[in-house]
């Protein structure tokens, strides 16, 4: 998968060709094909590439972006503490945190608890300072946004809503805002890249040798995701697909359809 550098000139900036060979086409397509019938990669198919997907309910929402914060510098694998955490019933419902009178104490406290979770006292602080943005007329641009990609599913639209969580939701860099994207079950072409997914690029042949480190950076991390999103295109497969596969692959035959 080499890449093709052309040098500026006075009028003209540098751009990037990709190129990609039927070898490379052939070797993610083999990948896939060993890891199709995993039932992680079952659900995310059946989720992400329904034609019709309902609306993102506030209750939904939250579920979602507390299991993005728990899984922050922490591996999310299907019998972790965090899995364990999530089942139901979730003591961190919405109707349980809104109004509460201090969240950030109620969160720590209850993480510390459980036992097992990583960063309870800053996960606790940027729930409060989430729930607040949110009740404070956050919902309405929020939920603007997630629409779009719901009712117009595109890299253009994606990326907008991944960059708006990004910007206004406290523990959100560009992995976890495209992480809630995808586990909301809304996006396809943007996908949350960590130190699996570098791995598996890295050992693939990656023109670039990738450092998960990097991807905080936006720039960074875009140019991560357009080769990924290109790679995809030329072996007809969509993104949210193969990041599952390479996700499952990590964590053998343990994801069964009740787990997942």
């Amino acid at each position: 998968m080499p890449l093709k550098f052309f040098p500026p000139s006075e009028d003209i900036t540098m751009k990037i060709i990709w190129q990609i060979d039927p070898e490379d086409v052939a070797q993610v397509k083999d990948f896939l094909e060993r890891h199709r019938d995993n039932a992680y990669v079952r659900k995310r198919i059946e989720t992400n590439l329904r034609a019709e997907k309902p609306s993102v309910t506030r209750e939904t929402f939250w579920y979602t972006m507390v299991g993005c914060l728990l899984t922050t510098q922490q591996r999310s694998g299907p019998n972790g503490p965090v899995s364990r955490f999530l089942t139901e019933p979730f003591p961190l419902r919405y109707e349980v945190c809104v109004g509460h009178p201090d969240l950030a104490s109620f969160v720590r406290n209850m993480l510390t608890e459980f036992g097992g979770i990583r960063r309870a006292n800053t996960i606790g602080k940027e729930m409060a300072v989430n729930l607040a943005y949110l009740e404070a007329g956050g919902w309405e641009p929020t939920f603007a946004h997630l629409d779009k990609v719901r009712l117009n599913s595109s890299p253009q639209t994606e990326r907008k809503a991944a960059e708006f969580v990004d910007s206004h939701l406290r523990g959100f860099g560009p992995k976890q805002s495209r992480n809630l994207l995808q586990w909301l079950g809304l996006s396809r072409y943007e996908i949350p890249i960590d130190s699996r997914v570098t791995k598996w690029l890295n050992r693939f042949g990656f023109p670039v040798k990738l450092n998960a480190f990097c991807l905080a950076d936006p720039v960074y991390y875009n140019f991560v995701s357009d080769g990924f999103r290109r790679l995809c295109e030329a072996c007809d497969i969509v993104p949210c697909v193969l990041d599952a596969a390479i996700f499952a692959s990590f964590d053998g035959d343990k994801w069964t359809d009740e787990n997942v």
